[in-house]
This record gives C-alpha cells, structure tokens and sequence, in this order.
C-alpha cells in the first residue's frame, strides 16, 4: 500500500510538473509598434536620408526580418491580428470602420469579449502588464473595450468617439486606466506625443513590482500623419524639404530616440539583459500629408498604406534578446503579426490560447528550425463612415511560398506575382500560370470565416 502511495505521488508530481512548468526568471517582454512605419523607413533596412541610429543598432545586436508582414494594410484591422493570435480572415475587425445593419451606420467595431488579447493571455500567466499609446480596438463609448479593461493592469491611451452623441474625448488628453485618471497635457512642451508618453511608460517602469516579469506595449503615434504639429522644429530644419517631409523624418527620428531613452531605462534598472524587445509597424508607409516616394518610404516595393501589395503589407521586425538572439543575424522567415500570441507564450511558458492560428517564431529566435506555413491570406474593407468605395473597398491578397496574389473586389481580375523574380510586383504572371492563380483564388475563396460587420465582397445591404 505504501509502495502504490509513494507510487501515486510520484506520477502527480510529474503531471504537475508537467502542466504548470518553471516559471521563474522568465523574461520580460517590451514590444514597441510604430503607427505607419514603411518597410524603408530605418537605416537598417535600406533608408538613406532619415536617422535612426538606435534602432539599427538594435538590429546589429539582435535579429532582422527581411519576409514579415503586417496583420492588415491598416490600423484597427491589423492590432487586432497582433492582440488576438488570428489572422485578419477570422478576425472580428477587418477594417477601420464596420457597418452595422440594424442602425444603418458605421461605427468601430471592438473586439469581441470572448476574444483574449495579449495582455489578458500574459496577466493571466503572472506578468505584469501596461500599455501605453494607440489602442485603436474598441468602442469609444464603452469602456469595457478599452486597453485597461483588455488585459493591462495599467493603460493610457488616447480616445475619441464615432457614434453620434457619444461622449467627447479631447486629442491633448491621455485617459489613463479608462477614465479613473486622465493626464493633459500641452504639445508644444514636448518633442511629440511619442516624448510625453515615453515619460508615462518610464514612470511605470520605475514603479513596477520587482517579483513579476512585465509586458509593456508602446503603442507609438509616429509617423502617422494626423499628427500635423509636434513641439520639436529644429529636427531637419537645414534639409531644405517641405514643411511635410521635415516633420515626416523628424517624427521617425524622435521615436528613435524615444525608444533609446525606453532602453536606457531598462538598463539602468539592470533589467535590459533580461527583456526580449520587439520591434515593428502596423502597416505600410502611409500617403497621408506627405510622399512616401520622398524618402523610398516602400523601400523596394509597390503599394503604400491600405494596400494589399508588400509596400502595404511587409514591415520592418527587429527582436532583441541577450544571450538568447545571436547578435547582427538576419532571418528571410515568412511570419506575421498572429505569430506573436504563440510566441510570447511560448517565452513565458504558458498556453496558447486555442483561438490563435499563429506560429511561434521563437525556433527562428534561437536560429533553429521553425515551422513553416501553406500561405498568409489577408482580407481588408476600406469603406466606413466617410469613405464610400465600389463594393466597400473590399481587397484580398495572398502569399504562398514565392507566390503573391492580389486582388480588389471579388469580381476583378487575381493578379499573380513571382517575389523571387519580381519583389516590386510590376508583371503579373496569372495567364503564364493559370493553375496557381487558381489554387490562390480558391484560398481567397475558403481560408475566411463570415464576418456580419465585414461581408465577403463588401457587399452591403445598406439601406436607401
């Protein structure tokens, strides 16, 4: 009896060793997210005129990704790829702005309630956890959408409203932990938005429980080009540019800088050599107040913001990880932003939610090899509440090892590419290869779930 005791004993030891694994000295995890940021935007990947000396930096001492892409070619529809591990054809947000039937309106749509984000996957794994910038998943009017709400202890974020007689949020204002607290705060005291909240995310660090790991997510503003003013104007001052192009380069060279201060933070606080830093953009450059073709924006690529080409979809990856990332390696790894949630829990040692269909690049981290997919598929609906477009706007594109495919409206023509040959997209190969062209359509057709806000073809039954 004793000996089938100490038998039992054992067994459950192991199963609990099994499925609750060590969890100390896990890392801590900082990821930091550009708004807009073109694939040829950073020295270390090609761009010649604009500085960005910390980040090509990090890049000599981490890993770079040269076949990463974006969850979406916009904003909301790609965070919502990065927070929930899914792919933009199963994601609830597939465009900016989603029509709801039942009051014939466009409003944002938020992420569903069932959805689990980053930051709820990791709270609930033990980490502490903040974000700090754009949120951009939510409805405005419901606070239950927020960051705060959403899995991060702490949260500031701006806000505004869509719907009609909604609350007001004011653009100076960073609401803080949802409306418990809000900061103002004056432009023209600070080099950017970007300075002022580099500030909210040094003061947390300073104030974190030394016990946990943390995830902190920089939600960074530059250079999205809504942001017409910031307090510095000496940046570039001498270039001789338009007035444009000037604050385009000096808001990307501030986020360099700000990012700098982010990990000089981490190291005097002794915990630098202990964080895996990720690094990326939401989507292409965007044409919004400034040329992107001004500085090569796109790099070697067609397609800018909101399209379903590279230069809409590929985007700059930089992972730092001490003694983890060999130092000044690049990787022409095929991933995406649903690759992060297995990822990150794969890090943190804890389960990845079902609802991911993401792959852990941590093998690629580590220079192992790593799991390769069938394609990436993306689908996106431009239309919304101020912006009407033939069929909504609706565009779908796919990778398939060398393969791209792109297609806008479901009743025109699928263009097909070769990347080997042809990185620019500028000759479409479907008559050449029409089975291929077919097997990407077919992917289009089946790689997707309904969407009541989305409909496939973005076609509406809008009333009259």
């Amino acid at each position: 009896m004793n000996i089938l005791i100490l038998s039992l004993l054992v067994i459950s030891s192991c199963e609990f060793e099994h499925n609750h694994p060590d969890k100390t000295n896990r890392p801590n995890i900082l990821f930091l997210l550009a708004d807009d940021l073109g694939y040829g935007e950073l020295g270390c990947y090609g761009q010649e005129v604009i500085k960005t000396p910390i980040l090509d930096q990090l890049a000599r001492k981490g890993m770079k990704f040269t076949n990463f892409y974006a969850g979406n070619a916009v904003c909301s529809p790609s965070r919502a790829v990065l927070m929930t591990g899914k792919q933009s054809t199963y994601c609830t947000i597939r465009g900016n702005s989603g029509y709801y039937d039942n009051e014939d309106k466009w409003y944002r749509v938020p992420l569903k309630k069932n959805e689990i984000t980053l930051g709820e996957m990791l709270q609930n794994g033990g980490y502490q956890t903040a974000f700090v910038g754009k949120w951009h998943l939510d409805d405005a009017d419901d606070l239950s959408t927020w960051a705060h709400s959403r899995g991060f202890e702490y949260a500031a974020q701006e806000q505004w409203t869509m719907r009609h007689g909604g609350r007001h949020y004011q653009q100076d204002v960073e609401y803080v932990n949802g409306l418990e607290d809000s900061v103002i705060y004056k432009l023209e005291e600070w080099e950017s938005k970007d300075d002022f909240r580099t500030d909210l995310a040094i003061n947390y660090l300073d104030n974190i429980d030394e016990k946990n790991p943390f995830f902190l997510f920089m939600s960074f503003r530059a250079p999205h080009g809504h942001e017409r003013e910031i307090g510095n104007k000496t940046l570039y001052s001498d270039a001789g540019w338009d007035k444009k192009e000037r604050l385009h380069a000096a808001k990307i060279t501030l986020l360099d800088q700000h990012i700098g201060r982010l990990l000089d933070k981490l190291k005097d606080l002794g915990k630098l050599e202990n964080t895996l830093v990720v690094f990326t953009s939401d989507n292409g450059p965007h044409h919004e107040g400034h040329d992107p073709d001004f500085f090569n924006s796109n790099g070697p690529f067609q397609g800018y913001k909101r399209d379903m080409y590279e230069g809409g979809l590929r985007v700059p990856l930089i992972a730092y990880w001490a003694d983890k990332i060999e130092a000044g390696t690049t990787t022409d790894h095929i991933g995406s932003f649903q690759d992060f949630m297995p990822t990150l829990a794969e890090i943190a040692r804890i389960k990845v939610p079902d609802q991911s269909n993401g792959i852990s690049l941590l093998p690629v981290l580590k220079g192992e090899e790593a799991k390769l997919r069938n394609h990436l598929v993306w689908e996106i609906q431009l239309d919304g509440h101020w912006r009407k477009m033939p069929n909504g706007g609706f565009r779908q594109g796919v990778r398939m090892n060398k393969w791209k495919a792109v297609r806008y409206g479901v009743k025109t023509p699928t263009k097909l590419f070769d990347l080997e040959k042809d990185q620019g997209e500028l000759n479409d190969v479907s008559d050449k290869y029409p089975e291929i062209r077919d097997k990407m359509e077919e992917i289009l057709k089946s790689d997707r779930s309904d969407n009541e806000y989305f409909p496939y073809g973005g076609v509406f039954k809008i009333k009259q």
